[in-house]
C-alpha cells in the first residue's frame, strides 16, 4: 500500500499485496489520463511530493479509475506526519487514535508519534466521490459480445430453500438475454425434483447428497456448457437485465470478471459501491467470469466448507493472477437473507460471530485465509481490529455508539474472547498444515 499506516486499518485488504508479476494496483500519477486527473484533488499539505503523488494514486483507485497505465512496483517510505495526515483524511478520527495507540504500545518513538498525530489535527476527513467517467459511454456502448450471444451457465447451489429459490428462477425466466442454462445443485432434504417442472428454463439439475457449498459450485462449474459462468444464490432477487449487464461490463472493460453488487432487501446500493471500479472483493452470489478463468486459478478451495471466506479467497487468487475484475453496480441483486437453509444449516453464516461462547472466533477458515496470504502479523492486526466489533449482534454492526460498547464488552469478556480466538488460531493452523483443497480445472 502507498501509505504504511494502512496496514493497521486494512491489514488483509487485497490491495495490500502485489500481484504475481510484482505490480500493485495503484497507477503512477504522471501516466493517468487528463480526464481522470481533473477529478483528483492535489493536497499540498503533505510534506513530501511522494506523499502527494501516492495520495492522488489512492484517490484514483477509490474514485473508480480503471485503466492500463503503469502502476507502482514498490513504494518509498513516507514520513510519520504524512501517514497521520493520510489516515485523518480518509478514516474516522477514532481509527486515527487507534493507530496512535498501536504505534505507542509497539514501542515506536513516542515523541515522533505524538508530534505527527498532533500536527495533523487540523486535517478533516473528506468524502470520496466517484469520477463517473464511464457511465454515459457505458450506457451507449453497443456490445459485440452480447450480439454474438455466447452461452452462459448460471450456477445456483441450494439447500432447503425452495420457497426462496422459486423467486430466483422466476427472475431468470424474465431475463432479456436468452442463451443460458441454469445449473442447480440441490442438497435439500427432502429432495423435490417435481419442483423444477414448473419453470420454463433450460435447467441442469444435480442432486448432491453431501451438504457442501464449495463442492456444489465446483461440480456445477465442471458440468457447465457455457463459455461464461454466472454465479448466483438461492435467496437473491435479480433484474431482467442481470445477465446482459454482466456481459456488457466484461465487453466494455475488456475484463475477465464482472463482480456484481449486493444490497439488502429494502435498501439501496451502498454509495461506495455504486460506481464502476477495480473490484476489491468477490462474491460468489453475484458474479460472471469466463469459464477459462478457472484454468488459470482452478476451482474453489474446499477448506472453506461449512465455514466462510471461500469467495474472498477465490477473489484474491484472481487479483494475484492479474485477472481483471470489475466491480459492477449495473449487475446488482437484492440479498434477501433467508432465515432458513443454506449456511445456517451447514455451519455459520457469520465470519466473526460464533454460535456460542465456546465456539471459535472468528470462524477458523477466516484465519486460514488471512494467514495463508498475508502472514501471521497482519492476521493478528485484523483480529485486533475486527474481533471487538463482532461482540454485538450483526444488526448493530453499523451503529457506532453500540460498537464502542462492543469494545468495552470485549475487555470485560477478555478471557472468553481470548479462548475463542486461541481456538480459532489452532484450528486454522491445522488447515494450513493440511494445505489447500483446490481441484485443478482442465
Amino acid at each position: 500500500m502507498p501509505f504504511d499506516f494502512l496496514k493497521y486499518l486494512q491489514p488483509t485488504h487485497y490491495f495490500q499485496l502485489y500481484t504475481n508479476t510484482g505490480k500493485s494496483i495503484f497507477p503512477k500519477v504522471e501516466n493517468l489520463p487528463e480526464q481522470v486527473v481533473l477529478h483528483l484533488e492535489v493536497d499540498d499539505r503533505f510534506k513530501s511530493k511522494q506523499a502527494k503523488d501516492y495520495d492522488l494514486s489512492w484517490q484514483a483507485i477509490q474514485k473508480g479509475y480503471i485503466g492500463n497505465v503503469p502502476t507502482y512496483h514498490s513504494f518509498t517510505e513516507i514520513s510519520i506526519q504524512d501517514n497521520y495526515h493520510f489516515i485523518r483524511k480518509y478514516f474516522n478520527k477514532a481509527w486515527v487514535f487507534y493507530v496512535l495507540i498501536l504505534r505507542l504500545v509497539s514501542f515506536k518513538n513516542p515523541l515522533k508519534e505524538i508530534r505527527g498525530w498532533y500536527k495533523t489535527k487540523g486535517v478533516n476527513r473528506v468524502q470520496i466521490n466517484n469520477i463517473s467517467i464511464y457511465d454515459n459511454d457505458f450506457e451507449n456502448f453497443k456490445s459485440s459480445l452480447i450480439a454474438r450471444g455466447p452461452k452462459v451457465s448460471v450456477v445456483i447451489p441450494t439447500l432447503n430453500r425452495y420457497d426462496y429459490l422459486q423467486d430466483v428462477l422466476r427472475d431468470l425466466e424474465a431475463q432479456d438475454y436468452k442463451n443460458f442454462e441454469v445449473i442447480v445443485v440441490d442438497q435439500s432434504q427432502p429432495f423435490n425434483e417435481a419442483f423444477y417442472k414448473d419453470f420454463k428454463l433450460s435447467t441442469h439439475l444435480i442432486k448432491q447428497e453431501e451438504k457442501a457449498l464449495w463442492l456444489a459450485r465446483n461440480n456445477a462449474v465442471k458440468n457447465a456448457k457455457g463459455e461464461f459462468i454466472a454465479l448466483s444464490e438461492d435467496d437473491v432477487r435479480i433484474e431482467p437485465d442481470w445477465i446482459t449487464s454482466h456481459l456488457k461490463c466484461l465487453d466494455y472493460f475488456n475484463a475477465q470478471v464482472s463482480a456484481g453488487v449486493f444490497y439488502p432487501e429494502g435498501k439501496q446500493i451502498p454509495k461506495e459501491r455504486s460506481f464502476f471500479a477495480v473490484a476489491s472483493q468477490f462474491a460468489t452470489g453475484n458474479a460472471m467470469l469466463f469459464k477459462d478463468v478457472f484454468k488459470t486459478v482452478n476451482l474453489f478451495d474446499r477448506q472453506f466448507e461449512k465455514q466462510r471466506m471461500g469467495d474472498g479467497e477465490f477473489g484474491l487468487r484472481l487479483y494475484l493472477a492479474n485477472i481483471k475484475s470489475i466491480s459492477n453496480p449495473k449487475a446488482s441483486c437484492i440479498d434477501v437473507k433467508a432465515g432458513v437453509g443454506g449456511l445456517r444449516e451447514m455451519g455459520s453464516w457469520d465470519a466473526f460471530r460464533p454460535s456460542n461462547f465456546f465456539a471459535p472466533r472468528p470462524i477458523p477458515s477466516v484465519l486460514y485465509f488471512f494467514r495463508n496470504y498475508f502472514g501471521n502479523k497482519p492476521s493478528k492486526l485484523a483480529l485486533l481490529r475486527m474481533v471487538p466489533l463482532s461482540i454485538l449482534p450483526y444488526q448493530f454492526k453499523k451503529n457506532k455508539p453500540l460498537l464502542l460498547i462492543g469494545v468495552l464488552v470485549t475487555i470485560l469478556l477478555l478471557p472468553i474472547v481470548f479462548y475463542q480466538v486461541f481456538k480459532s488460531w489452532n484450528l486454522a493452523s491445522n488447515k494450513i498444515k493440511q494445505g489447500p483443497l483446490i481441484e485443478t480445472f482442465v
